[in-house]
């Protein structure tokens, strides 16, 4: 015997086409919602634009950076840039080749604490956050890695992890 299927009264009291709609009109909407975020442009990376030779090394490095650091995947900011890479999701570590060489190499922050891994200088700034900056000295290009506080165990890890590649590809 087949079951007859019945419609709570409250339903009925609203017109056929429109009960025939709420489901997929609900359905397009989350994935509108969820798609559109998918595509948004990341407002926190600004993208260097290098000239010259400091281009080209930093496209060479681009190439060589690995898929995966310290155990966090590579998730590159949108839109995608040469210039920019980043690992992680919340808090990521950016790294942006062919940035300005930093203001404060001229200030009081000159002589702040800059470990060398492999023959490459990596000057380092703590951040207002608690996370740190990093930024190489006598390369051909600056490269920047940023590390936000909880990013790593510990902050320079990243950029020492990252040195083989900036060492093979930006000259000093």
């Amino acid at each position: 015997m087949a079951r007859e299927l019945r419609i709570p009264e409250a339903l009925t009291a609203v017109p056929a086409p429109i009960r025939w709609l709420a489901l997929p009109v609900a359905l397009a909407g989350a994935v509108a919602v969820l798609v559109g975020g998918w595509g948004t442009a990341d407002p926190k990376v600004e993208v260097p634009h290098p000239g010259g030779r400091a281009a080209a090394y930093c496209q060479a490095l681009a190439a060589a950076l690995p898929q995966e650091l310290l155990g966090h995947a590579r998730k590159d900011p949108s839109p995608a840039s040469p210039y920019v890479a980043a690992w992680g999701s919340s808090p990521r570590t950016v790294l942006r080749c062919g940035v300005d060489r930093p203001e404060e190499l001229d200030g009081e922050h000159a002589m702040d604490w800059s470990p060398t891994v492999d023959d490459v200088t990596w000057w380092s700034q703590k951040l207002d956050d608690g996370g740190y900056r990093f930024v190489t000295t006598m390369r051909a290009a600056y490269v920047e890695v940023t590390v936000p506080a909880g990013a790593a165990r510990n902050p320079f890890d990243p950029a020492a992890a990252l040195t083989p590649a900036v060492k093979a590809n930006v000259p000093g």
